[in-house]
């Protein structure tokens, strides 16, 4: 205003000097050039208003006091959002990798969202029960006083069937803000199995040493109540004879024991070349021994093909195969050891007798700790029960895998099948021993 004054009072000067219409045709001029300029800054904020994400232009005259503080601050608010955005999809993407199934509820259980874990393991549908209240799915007349209990110091432990299994799953709840609740659950079905494995191994180990325990101390007690004169020497002998068979069957024990857990609690060890066949013919004498000539034994051997192993636990494996078959083969039985190459190039370790068998439902669980067909059996041939789970965790070390044939009354076959890439030596032609033995 202060410059449209200066202007007339111009254009007034100019008409009183020069007469005529000069200065009303001044002051025309002048407000056209002034109207023009200031539709040309309307017309600009406009079409920046029309553009907001890109800079005004620096030619705005009275409208750039107003539009550069908004656009700094429209600035700032976009840059606020794009982090918002960024640390959304940051937590959205760690609670799709959590280890457990995650959802939101609101103050009345009603689901806001949930992760792909939780659309899996408890069968929701994000786009299909948004909105629901989360007791129409999970059905349990427990958790639903355990939520609306509203004490969640400890966690809700159910078992449910899913996909024809039954799971064991562990529900949390936690109150996040005045509004939101968040519920984790977690499948806890082989933490539940290790427990109850560990639960029966402990049992298992008190009730192995127990037994040969119990007789030593009766031996001793018997021993230590009798006057010298009460036993003969031949009784003497004969209770010193079974309490050193007791002795040395818990020793065993423990010694199966600290070999399972070494096997357990370390990282396979570098392997070297393994002619197997040398392991197989110590394994073999051992057998024999144990034998005492009531077993037929048959060898096919691939005298040069070897595998990358580790000696110790690959002798041991094959000594603990062979061994059992002449623990479970009646007299008369044939025990039959083979090493060779397939067709698919894996080197096979095999070995099959003629003995009791085993019954389908057992062959899964043989290779369990302490687990036996015939406990009786087992115990009176001298087996802590241990050899085929040390043979397993042998075998898993050495990238192999234990296959078990077996059929009642006609026998077993138990192979270790090595991959080809855990051959070292592959000669041209096949040197193979076969040899018949009564033991």
């Amino acid at each position: 205003m202060l410059w449209l004054c200066f202007a007339v009072l111009f254009c007034i000067g100019i008409q009183y000097l020069k007469q005529g219409y000069w200065g009303i045709l001044s002051l025309g001029l002048i407000f056209a050039v002034y109207y023009y300029l200031e539709d040309k800054h309307f017309q600009l904020t406009v079409k920046w208003a029309r553009d907001i994400e890109n800079p005004p232009s620096p030619d705005l005259g009275k409208y750039d006091d107003i539009v550069t503080p908004l656009y700094k601050l429209l600035r700032f608010r976009n840059n606020e959002l794009k982090a918002l955005k960024h640390l959304s999809h940051s937590v959205l993407s760690a609670a799709q990798a959590l280890p457990a199934a995650a959802i939101t509820l609101d103050r009345n259980f009603h689901i806001e969202w949930c992760n792909s874990l939780a659309e899996k393991m408890l069968g929701l549908s994000y786009e299909q029960d948004k909105g629901y209240n989360i007791f129409n799915l999970v059905r349990l007349p427990e958790f639903f006083e355990y939520a609306q209990s509203g004490v969640w110091n400890d966690s809700f432990v159910t078992h449910m069937e899913s996909d024809g299994q039954f799971r064991c799953l562990k529900f949390d709840l936690n109150q996040y803000s005045e509004e939101g609740i968040l519920m984790l659950c977690q499948d806890i079905t082989q933490l539940e199995k290790l427990r109850t494995t560990q639960q029966d191994f402990v049992a298992n180990v008190s009730h192995e040493i127990r037994t040969p325990l119990t007789v030593l101390i009766g031996f001793l007690e018997t021993l230590q109540d009798l006057p010298p004169e009460a036993l003969s020497p031949e009784q003497r002998k004969q209770y010193e004879t079974l309490m050193h068979e007791q002795a040395q069957r818990m020793l065993a024990i423990v010694a199966d024991l600290l070999t399972l857990s070494t096997l357990e609690s370390t990282q396979a060890s570098g392997g070297h070349k393994l002619l197997l066949a040398q392991l197989i013919e110590s394994a073999g004498q051992q057998a024999h021994s144990l034998s005492k000539g009531k077993h037929k034994f048959i060898f096919d051997i691939d005298e040069k093909l070897a595998i990358h192993g580790q000696q110790t636990e690959i002798s041991s494996a094959i000594s603990n195969l062979m061994t059992n078959a002449v623990r479970y083969t009646p007299a008369d039985g044939t025990i039959t050891v083979s090493w060779h190459k397939d067709g698919k190039g894996n080197a096979i370790f095999s070995v099959k007798d003629t003995g009791l068998g085993i019954a389908k439902q057992d062959i899964p669980r043989l290779t369990e700790r302490f687990y036996r067909v015939d406990k009786s059996r087992s115990r009176a041939s001298g087996g802590t029960g241990l050899g085929l789970a040390i043979t397993k965790h042998i075998i898993i070390r050495h990238n192999a895998k234990l296959v078990i044939d077996s059929e009642i009354n006609k026998g077993s076959t138990f192979s270790i099948i090595f991959p080809p890439d855990s051959i070292i030596n592959e000669p041209n032609t096949r040197s193979s021993k076969k040899l018949a033995v009564h033991a």
